[in-house]
């Protein structure tokens, strides 16, 4: 900023700060709502949902992830069932880690392992279908 040698000059940088400062309070009061409306629940949830569905290999991970998961729990389930021995359910914990692990260690085995399965079964239901 250069000296100021006269009151018009004065004046005239006066008028132009103030100006200078109602437009950063404009910006200012702006960037506040767009913060404001960007922190509302629903609004987080929504962008949170975008990204998700942006990045497919996150889709994937979790896809992977919850059939492990389902997986080891169905699998503890069916050998442990409501059995009260101690032994039992530390075998049905041990089983139910390894095959999360073995799981989210392969899930492209895994997916394809699923996808045979399932045209098998729907092989099997058109052949049944044919035939009746």
């Amino acid at each position: 900023m250069q000296n100021i040698r006269s009151a018009a000059g004065l004046k005239d940088t006066i008028r132009l700060l103030e100006i200078e400062q109602t437009l950063k309070k404009q910006l200012l009061k702006e960037q506040f709502h767009q913060t404001y409306e960007s922190l509302k629940p629903v609004n987080l949830l929504k962008s949170t949902l975008e990204d998700i569905s942006s990045a497919p290999y996150l889709t994937d991970n979790i896809l992977s992830s919850a059939i492990g998961f389902v997986s080891g729990y169905l699998s503890k389930k069916f050998i442990v069932g409501s059995s009260g021995n101690i032994f039992r359910r530390l075998f049905g914990n041990i089983v139910q880690i390894s095959i999360i692990n073995l799981i989210a260690q392969n899930p492209e085995r895994i997916k394809r392992i699923g996808w045979y399965i399932l045209q098998q079964i729907v092989n099997t239901k058109e052949t049944n279908s044919k035939n009746s």
